[in-house]
Parts: C-alpha cells; structure tokens; sequence
C-alpha cells in the first residue's frame, strides 16, 4: 500500500488553527452519507473498500469492509499537532489479516489504520525519496504528502514497535494493536501523535493536513472487516 494524498489542498494556509475541527462519526446519521469525511483511492484501479456508518449500541460508528480490497476515508484538516497532540479513538476488527505483514511490500495489509498526513519542506528529501514519490503519484494520481504517520492493528508486531513502509520510508507505521487479544472487542486508545511523529521521522511535525481510516486486504487478496468510532484530538495535559 502506497500511501495517497487526502484531499484538501489545504497546504497553502498560512496560519493553522490551534484546535482541529473534526466531524464525528457518531454526529452523522447512521446510513447516511459520509460526508464531509470523503472517498480517497490507494491506487487507480483497486476496488474500494466498502464504508458505511452503523449501529453500535446506540452509537453511530464507521463500519468498513474490504475484500482484496484498498481505499481510503479522509477529511481534510489544517491545524498545529504541537497545540492538541494527543489523539484518541476507539476501534475493533472482527479478525486478523492471516498472511499480512507490514514490514514486507507484498503482504502490507492491515485491518485498521488511522492515518496522519502532515506538511513539509520536500526540498529536504533525497534524490531517492523524491524519484519514489514521482512514481507514487503517478500510482496514486495525486500529490503526496511530505510525511504519513499510520497507526495500525498488526499480526505480531509489539505495541509501539515504528514500522517503516516498505516502499518509502516517508510513510512510517506504529502499532498501537498487536495479535489477537483483543477481536471482536472495542478497544480504546491514546497516543502522543507529535511525540510519535519525532520517534518515526526524527524532526518536528509540520501542519496536519488530513486524517483518515484506511482497512486494506489489497496485497494478500484477503476479507477484513473494522469498526471505527470518533477520532479526537486534546491538549496536552500538564
């Protein structure tokens, strides 16, 4: 999986503002539409993933569904990390991916993802990562990000462990659930994204430009099936 640029365009703004304006799912009509949350193909040609908003004991949740199968859901944002840095979501899987392992191009699949796409200077980028990112987009049919931080349900790999893409290492991956304990239940979580994007990137987040859930059987040919509850960003407490 290669990952695509959100829409937006919203990289232009000069002065981010200091809270996210987020839409939650459990503020959508379940059934509905997904909208302002919108559609975004990992590559031309794959066939989507299937997202719907549903029912979970009184609460509307994102539903998705992906048989060999990769898309994303997106909203555009533009704020500072550094003002709100922690984020905190709830998810649950129905089953691991058997044969996925992200740590290797023909098997990076995961059955949730949430995913962080951040501003930058590409100018700092190697001849390398700048030839990736001209075959990427033209993958992708669309411009990339500077920097993508996901964090993702994994088979195996520790709680924590940063994972870098196998395809570039611009996009960089960190278990926030690892293995089995835990399917079929909702599990609550909390990370320090700014804290995280150090450790994985080595410098200071730039603005975030767009946040999304990504379920993805693409590269296995696999079923995966995710539920995803509000995606929410907090100060930092002190």
């Amino acid at each position: 999986m290669l990952a695509a640029s959100f829409p937006g365009g919203l990289a232009c703004a000069e002065n981010p503002p200091t809270t996210p304006e987020l839409a939650f799912f459990s503020h959508l009509p379940r059934g509905g539409p997904l909208a302002p949350w919108t559609p975004v193909a990992i590559v031309i040609g794959k066939r989507p993933t299937r997202y719907n908003l549903v029912d979970d004991a009184g609460v509307t949740v994102l539903h998705a569904v992906a048989d060999n199968a990769a898309s994303a859901l997106a909203l555009p944002l533009h704020f500072d990390v550094r003002s709100a840095p922690i984020v905190s979501w709830r998810w649950k899987i129905a089953g691991l991916i058997p044969d996925a392992d992200s740590t290797v191009a023909s098997r990076e699949d995961a059955p949730a993802r949430i995913v962080f796409e951040f501003d930058g200077d590409k100018r700092k980028l190697t001849l390398v990562e700048r030839a990736i990112y001209g075959v990427s987009q033209h993958v992708a049919g669309r411009e990339l990000p500077y920097a993508t931080l996901m964090y993702i349900w994994a088979n195996h790999a520790p709680v924590g462990a940063v994972i870098a893409n196998p395809r570039t290492r611009r996009v960089q991956m960190i278990v926030a659930s690892s293995g089995a304990a835990g399917v079929g239940a909702w599990q609550s979580l909390t990370r320090d994204v700014r804290a995280d994007f150090r450790r994985a990137f080595g410098e200071e987040p730039g603005a975030l430009r767009a946040v999304g859930v990504l379920t993805d059987t693409d590269n296995t040919d696999g079923h995966a099936e995710a539920w995803y509850g509000d995606i929410r960003f907090t100060p930092e407490i002190r």
